[in-house]
């Protein structure tokens, strides 16, 4: 799978983009991620939405191995 970092969570995990071959459900793939990239991370991962291929999915669904993953931090917007 293709993971995207995008802005606070791009900085907290140190990269832009990452690829895991692993078949994970979305909340083993919070659980890797978090602690590959550390607390920082972690702790704005909680904070995050996550999009599968532009879907939402919860924590118990598993995630194609060939889907793209986006790591979206709270926008402020006006």
């Amino acid at each position: 799978m293709r993971i995207r970092f995008f802005a606070g969570a791009a900085e907290a995990a140190g990269l832009d983009e990452q690829h895991l071959d692993d078949q994970l459900t979305l909340g083993e793939l919070r659980t890797a991620l978090s602690a590959e990239h550390g607390a920082e991370f972690a702790r704005v991962l909680e904070r995050c939405a996550v999009r599968v291929d532009g879907a939402r999915l919860s924590d118990d669904d598993a995630v194609p191995v060939d889907a793209t993953v986006d790591v979206l931090p709270p926008f402020a917007g006006g």
